[in-house]
């Protein structure tokens, strides 16, 4: 469960982690009132669960309340990768010296969490990773240890932090750890002309399994406002987690899919999603699945990777032309099916002859069409 940016700012500042005083609005008039309260300049940030608000116009500057009303009316309402903005957010602009980025989020293949931490903060820590990977400090941790004062200092001094950060570390560690978190994120957490260290932006996602304990944030785990294509799976059964890339997955089993994820980022696509049509999926789940992946957005070449056991590759195949006849299909697909019936389910594809959809032999082959056509788009 994904919290809002103030929310995650919110815990932050009960656990001891300095963030600028901000107003959270529905309204162009409520927001010149804030800014009022908040000094008049102000920053306008839309409050979505997602990333790229601010290529997107959902960050802004505002240099007194009359602008910050008209900035909350312009925002208010706007779509941001699928997402309507309903809030927003106004934070009083403070003066900074340096940037950085600092995070601990679960690493699954280790059975441990993962410090990470940069100077260089201030934007998509992705980017910084790719370009300047020395830039970029990862530290195991102990979850039995945990983040020890002397821990904090470490990961600090590794990534080039001011010493002054290291409480903050100590700190976010206390958000992961007491509030059930899998991640815990400040992008950028700023040092100011005048010497403090605050948190500017805050990302957290909560552990689904310990909503009984999360009740403040909304009981039953579902937001109204989540990512709208997660809310139409649910609605229809699909086991779906909405990604950030440009190649939608569909596969059979949980290990299959998170194995074809891997693949595809080997070949140097993105996956755009995960997607488990289940053991014994009928034509009609492979039908809403791809229709559903066909509607982001993001994504520019799909995958289908099925391995016939419980669920035959002819059923599959059944559903993918009944998809091919409901949807206005413009996004290559790529479909590779092996195990039961998969000849049977071949030639299904090959008598539908669709220009857009391509079969593979193999996931690698696959995987490999997959992130190229994804690329050429």
């Amino acid at each position: 469960m994904d919290l809002y940016e103030h929310q995650a700012r919110q815990l932050f500042a009960e656990h001891g982690i300095a963030v600028p005083r901000a107003e959270v609005v529905d309204s162009a008039a409520t927001a010149q009132r804030a800014a009022r309260r908040l000094g008049g300049r102000v920053v306008v940030k839309a409050q979505v669960r997602t990333g790229g608000r601010g290529k997107a116009g959902g960050v802004k500057m505002a240099a007194d309340p009359a602008a910050a009303a008209l900035t909350a009316r312009q925002m208010l309402g706007m779509d941001i990768r699928g997402h309507t903005v309903r809030t927003v957010m106004l934070a009083e602009p403070v003066d900074v010296e340096a940037e950085f980025y600092v995070s601990y989020v679960l690493d699954r293949a280790s059975s441990a969490f993962l410090a990470i931490a940069s100077a260089e903060g201030g934007m998509e820590i992705e980017e910084v990773a790719a370009t300047r990977p020395d830039a970029v400090t990862r530290v195991p941790v102990d979850p039995a240890e945990g983040v020890t004062d002397d821990k904090a200092r470490q990961i600090a001094e590794a990534a080039g932090l001011p010493a002054e950060a290291a409480p903050v570390l100590s700190r976010l560690w206390q958000v992961l750890t007491r509030e059930d978190a899998l991640l815990v994120e400040v992008n950028p957490l700023v040092r100011t002309v005048d010497g403090r260290i605050l948190a500017l932006d805050g990302k957290v996602t909560l552990d689904d399994n310990a909503r009984f304990r999360q009740s403040r944030w909304g009981t039953d785990g579902r937001d109204p406002h989540g990512d709208p294509l997660e809310a139409e799976a649910a609605a229809k059964g699909l086991n779906y987690v909405k990604l950030d890339g440009e190649v939608g997955i569909i596969g059979n089993g949980a290990g299959l899919v998170m194995s074809t994820l891997d693949v595809v980022a080997g070949c140097g696509g993105r996956p755009a999603n995960f997607l488990d049509i289940g053991g014994g999926a009928s034509a009609r789940v492979m039908a809403d699945g791809l229709s559903l992946i066909l509607s982001d957005p993001d994504v520019k070449s799909v995958l289908v990777n099925v391995f016939g056991g419980i669920t035959a590759c002819d059923a599959v195949a059944d559903g993918i032309v009944q998809a091919l006849e409901t949807v206005r299909v413009t996004k290559p697909l790529v479909v590779r099916l092996d195990g039961n019936n998969a000849p049977r389910g071949r030639a299904i594809l090959d008598a539908r002859a669709h220009p857009l959809v391509h079969q593979a032999a193999t996931m690698d082959g696959a995987a490999r069409r997959a992130a190229r056509l994804a690329d050429a788009a």
